[in-house]
């Protein structure tokens, strides 16, 4: 029989935090399993918007202990015949709708089950078709924290419901990518990763240990040129074909008729109120404004187009 045992519940939601909603999930848990260490990380996700979710998601999942169980429910299809679904990887389990919300998570963690979540008994005897964050998620959760087995919830299915991430292409020497996420401070977050710009742009970029980008705007500023010009290398390694890489001293970011030179370290390499680039905490290149909101700045939004390239020298 299972003993109540301390586990890290998480909740992910769209249910904000003027309402009961949260709150009521949380009670449920800690009803089933009073030793349940309950953690939000976020219920401020924009109403139904469920590319955003598994956005959130996906930043925070995997600063949590092993075993934690990740609960997020946004979830237009409340009450229908959409899934509920408990996903089990090496290191966690998931439990969400099956709407797309694990569709950034599953690129990095590999599913080790997939089951369908039917089993009423774990859920709240009375079951509203409204509410299943509190009468169906919360209840499963805490029994999954008590020992309940994925395979107790329902049958294993082997597909999950995914959404479509878009991947930046490669155009004309450049690269073409677009905003997936904007952040409370403004920030632009685009689907363009170290890995493209360092394959399709041959820029190199090196860690100084304070962030991702190589230097100052000043030093950026300063003999762009005749630095880009002279900082040439061969990468380590031979191969059959030369490959050359260059500082990312002349990398151009574009978003509509503004262009912003060079890669930033930190927030602090641009002058207040102007814009900068940077690797932000994700691991997603971040379009930002120095002490401001680089939403408004660029007039940009979720799917704005941003083009990356190397300026002439």
């Amino acid at each position: 029989m299972a003993t109540h045992r301390p586990r890290v519940i998480t909740l992910l939601t769209d249910f904000g935090i003027q309402d009961a909603y949260a709150g009521a999930m949380k009670g449920v848990i800690a009803g089933i399993n009073p030793f349940a260490n309950i953690i939000d990380i976020c219920h401020t996700v924009p109403p139904q918007d469920i590319f955003n979710g598994a956005y959130l998601l996906y930043t925070a999942y995997k600063y949590f202990p092993k075993k934690t169980i990740h609960v997020a429910v946004v979830d237009p299809g409340v009450g229908s015949k959409r899934n509920i679904v408990c996903v089990e990887t090496e290191n966690y389990f998931f439990l969400t709708p099956d709407n797309g919300l694990l569709s950034f998570i599953i690129q990095d963690e590999r599913p080790k089950s997939v089951h369908r979540v039917t089993n009423d008994k774990y859920f709240l005897p009375a079951l509203s078709s409204t509410f299943h964050g509190r009468d169906v998620f919360a209840p499963v959760a805490a029994h999954l924290s008590l020992g309940v087995k994925p395979q107790q919830l329902g049958i294993e299915i082997n597909r999950l419901e995914q959404l479509e991430i878009p991947s930046p292409a490669y155009k004309n020497g450049r690269i073409e990518g677009q905003v997936i996420s904007v952040d409370r401070f403004g920030n632009l977050i685009t689907n363009i990763t170290r890995l493209h710009i360092e394959q399709h742009l041959r820029c190199q970029i090196q860690d100084t240990g304070r962030g991702a980008g190589v230097r100052s705007k000043e030093q950026e500023v300063r003999g762009k040129r005749q630095e880009v010009r002279g900082e040439k290398q061969e990468s380590l390694g031979k191969t059959s074909k030369e490959r050359v890489f260059f500082r990312c001293d002349a990398m151009e970011t574009t978003i509509g008729k503004k262009k912003i030179v060079g890669l930033s370290n930190t927030y602090t390499d641009a002058k207040p109120g102007y814009p900068l680039v940077l690797f932000g905490s994700a691991g997603f290149l971040e379009v930002s404004v120095n002490q401001g909101n680089a939403q408004k700045y660029f007039g940009a939004d979720r799917n704005s187009k941003i083009r990356v390239g190397m300026g002439s020298y």
